[in-house]
């Protein structure tokens, strides 16, 4: 039976005192923004890359997975 990546990431995230301090959880975010943008859900993909942003908004804004998640998030709209 295949699980899909929404389902695996969302029990990750609801379950936020597990991974606040895991360097990568923010990726769960963007994991499920993507996920959820293939899957035609458009506003709960934009939810889940604003709470991204969120997470990471005092990152340098040149690292790679950022340009690219903001150009995800540009086609959302």
């Amino acid at each position: 039976m295949r699980v899909p990546a929404s389902v695996v990431t969302c029990t990750g995230l609801s379950h936020p005192g597990v991974i606040v301090n895991f360097p990568l959880s923010a990726l769960s975010h963007l994991g499920l923004a993507r996920s959820r943008a293939l899957s035609g859900d458009s506003t709960g993909a934009r939810t889940a890359y604003q709470d991204f942003f969120a997470l990471w908004k005092d990152a340098d804004p040149d690292i790679p997975i950022l340009k690219q998640a903001r150009a995800e998030y540009a086609k959302l709209h």
